[in-house]
């Protein structure tokens, strides 16, 4: 069977649209704005899937009153000339892309929550007249709460216009190998065997929101080692991708089992999250004595408040406490030109293919 990159009997007549979206990062860092950010944030359902009036009472009465003023200070400390990084970084993407993509597209940067908006993202395309829109979710690993916001968040857009063109998702690319060559190339920057540990640490997510992406209701955290390996039951499951970014950068490092942990930060509220906690597992290794830990943060494919600030400054400040020395951060993929390239490669390969079964190909060529 081969596979021809090209439309039979399909023209398409407008430029191609490309949607890169990332989750949000408030216009500035008032308390004002992050008000905003958090308040749409933690208001969508797929975030905090709670039914509408708690959810309501909950992010509106408690935790975005509460907690913006502690974030504005957060993100004063993550801010720089150029602004937040996770907008500066993905304006550096969307505009590589577009060089390397050429005049045939036409790029924008979205962000789910606050700006530059979906929609206006979508009005720009829709203003180029494009024929399609493949939308890059920047996520590596699914979740409902991200990747999965983002596609129902675009599909609100578009069903609100006369014109839907066709779209294209992707959903995921936790092992993508040229993604993985970076993460291992930032981590050779530093001496690995210095470290007496090294820590994958992912966002976390509730138990129970893994739960529901079980589509069977008897694999996810009710068997043993559910996410140590990809099947068809948890293919789409969040905790199971981060496991395999993890074994795909181990396996290009080339580490041992006993050098590295994968776990989980950002807990928010008492319920059960993903597990092991990142903080336990700081705390666990400071108990043994190690003194360096090397931490990566492959959920995230630019430097942002999780990583700059929770890993880069509260954990390090933390170890400290515990007796521990270093906590030392691998970069993320940022505006590396080798993920500009991937991110441009991931696109043209969701341009649409014709299957050709051998013998259907032998047959014209007779």
């Amino acid at each position: 069977m081969s596979i021809n990159r090209q439309n039979e009997g399909m023209t398409s007549i407008g430029k191609k649209g490309v949607l890169l979206v990332n989750l949000g990062t408030p216009d500035d860092p008032s308390r004002g704005a992050v008000y905003r950010y958090l308040k749409q944030f933690l208001l969508d359902p797929r975030v905090i899937d709670y039914p509408w009036l708690p959810r309501n009472l909950l992010v509106r009465g408690i935790i975005a009153p509460f907690r913006s003023g502690s974030s504005s200070k957060l993100y004063k400390m993550l801010w720089t000339e150029e602004g937040s990084p996770l907008k500066f970084y993905g304006e550096r993407v969307r505009d590589g892309v577009q060089e390397l993509l050429g005049d045939e597209y036409v790029v924008e940067l979205a962000m789910r929550y606050q700006n530059p908006s979906i929609g206006h993202a979508i009005e720009n395309l829709e203003k180029a007249l494009v024929s399609e829109i493949t939308v890059i979710p920047m996520f590596p690993q699914y979740a409902s709460a991200t990747t999965g916001s983002v596609h129902d968040a675009v599909m609100q857009e578009l069903s609100k216009r006369q014109i839907i063109p066709d779209v294209k998702m992707i959903n995921s690319y936790y092992d993508r190998p040229s993604m993985i060559k970076i993460f291992a190339d930032n981590a050779r920057q530093f001496d690995l065997d210095s470290y007496d540990h090294i820590i994958f640490s992912y966002h976390g997510l509730p138990q129970r929101q893994l739960r529901k992406g079980d589509p069977t209701n008897s694999h996810c955290t009710k068997k043993e080692d559910c996410c140590m390996n990809i099947t068809p039951v948890n293919q789409f499951c969040y905790s199971a991708q981060c496991h395999a970014t993890t074994k795909a950068i181990v396996a290009e490092l080339g580490l041992k089992p006993e050098q590295y942990t994968t776990a989980f930060q950002s807990r928010l509220g008492p319920e059960a999250w993903a597990q092991p906690y990142t903080i336990k597992t700081i705390e666990e290794q400071a108990g043994k004595g190690a003194k360096r830990l090397l931490v990566f943060s492959p959920a995230f494919v630019a430097d942002c408040l999780e990583t700059i600030i929770e890993i880069g400054t509260e954990y390090q400040e933390e170890f400290e406490e515990m007796g521990g020395e270093h906590v030392d951060l691998v970069p993320s993929l940022n505006d590396d030109p080798r993920w500009i390239q991937t991110v441009a490669d991931l696109v043209l390969e969701q341009q649409k293919t014709s299957i050709s079964h051998p013998a259907a190909t032998a047959a014209s060529e007779s």
